[in-house]
């Protein structure tokens, strides 16, 4: 049975949702950033300050010389959280396989779902019309045969309505576009395929041959030459099915301070921990994401060595992974971590534990931590290294 994989794109999604609560903001040039920082990047643009050269990452000062009307608003969690809520509430009726991305971004598979909803397409569209009537949220919908295809049909339509793109045409659609829409070139692999090799479209880099793809994307060359094909085996995975801890901030300016950097990595891990406790919760994998200020971004993970949810034994792997994965000399924007796989809870218990005392200490002083932050707030008291929530402008968690 052919897929039938539907993407939900609500642009701008922390505008938009503002847009709702104060519709005076609707047509004007908006962008969210931390306030009184003029080198705070932006964390969300509207299509109005985008058409002025206006995007995403770039530093408030700069954006307001290009648009000078630009208005900025103070990241809103709560409110995006809230609608976030209310959008998934509404894909998950359509089917069980929905998977949410990131805020405005939603994936559902409606394979074999056509008794119920008829055709791909029309659930698409109904789908659209649900989500701007009940919540108000103007969005494009993308419908294709796997998830890359269907996600870049979202942005090709841009206004509500659904763009369809038929089994068998992934290569056709793809060819025309511009080579910057295909996932994973980056703005160090665009520069080099714009100005040295002058291939603009993704249809100009599938014609070349296997050798020229292993010089610009080396061990990435067979994944690229799928992507710039149509070709996207991933499958929708449902929220429940890969549970994940996660913690993410946003620097007020570009950062190469490794202390510094450490520091902040620090926090997110606590962060992370204290959650993992709460759960209880023993993760087995970890993984980081680095923002560069150039927009360029890293991801790494590891298979943990230890089991645990103490920040004092996850903190060396992430320090040691962080280090790695930060080679390059560019001031880094945004840091995130997260963790998965957890391991199962042991039935057994054992009868002569053993723990070192040193550990035995740490864990009480860490439980004694949680219990006044529980109590006063999490900034009541922190470790001397580790920079304040208020200095970073916000550290977003996930679970």
């Amino acid at each position: 049975m052919e897929r039938q994989i539907i993407h939900l794109h609500i642009p701008a999604f922390a505008v938009a949702v503002e847009e709702v609560c104060r519709p005076g903001l609707k047509g004007r040039p908006v962008a969210v950033a931390v306030p009184r920082s003029d080198r705070a990047p932006l964390l969300c643009v509207s299509q109005e300050a985008r058409r002025q050269g206006v995007f995403k990452g770039m530093p408030f000062m700069a954006a307001r010389k290009r648009c000078p009307d630009l208005l900025r608003l103070p990241p809103n969690p709560d409110l995006v959280d809230r609608a976030w809520r209310a959008l998934t509430g509404i894909t998950g009726r359509y089917t069980p396989l929905w998977e949410p991305f990131k805020p405005g971004h939603v994936y559902l598979d409606m394979t074999g779902t056509g008794r119920l909803w008829g055709r791909a397409r029309d659930a698409g569209q109904r789908l659209e019309r649900e989500v701007r009537t009940r919540i108000r949220l103007a969005g494009s919908v993308g419908l294709a045969g796997n998830k890359m295809v269907s996600s870049i049909a979202s942005r090709v339509q841009g206004r509500p309505g659904v763009l369809d793109v038929h089994h068998g045409r992934e290569a056709a659609f793809m060819a025309p576009l511009p080579v910057d829409m295909v996932p994973g070139i980056g703005p160090v692999r665009r520069k080099i395929l714009l100005e040295e090799l002058h291939i603009r479209l993704a249809g100009e880099l599938a014609s070349l041959d296997d050798g020229a793809l292993r010089l610009i994307f080396g061990g990435r060359a067979h994944v690229m030459r799928q992507r710039v094909l149509g070709v996207d085996p991933t499958p929708v995975r449902p929220e429940a099915a890969r549970p994940v801890v996660s913690a993410g901030v946003s620097l007020p300016g570009d950062e190469n301070d490794d202390d510094r950097l450490l520091g902040v990595l620090a926090r997110l891990v606590e962060v992370c921990a204290a959650r993992l406790r709460e759960k209880a919760l023993r993760p087995r994998r970890a993984g980081l994401m680095i923002r560069y200020g150039d927009l360029e971004e890293v991801y790494r993970q590891m298979k943990l060595p230890v089991h645990s949810w103490w920040e004092f034994e996850l903190n060396p792997w992430m320090a040691q992974l962080f280090m790695k994965a930060a080679s390059r000399r560019v001031g880094i924007r945004a840091v995130g971590v997260w963790f998965r796989d957890f391991a199962p809870e042991s039935g057994q218990l054992s009868l002569f534990p053993e723990v070192a005392p040193q550990k035995e200490k740490a864990c009480e002083l860490v439980r004694a931590l949680d219990r006044i932050r529980g109590r006063y707030g999490a900034d009541a008291v922190r470790r001397a290294r580790l920079p304040l929530e208020g200095d970073l402008g916000g550290v977003r968690e996930g679970a």
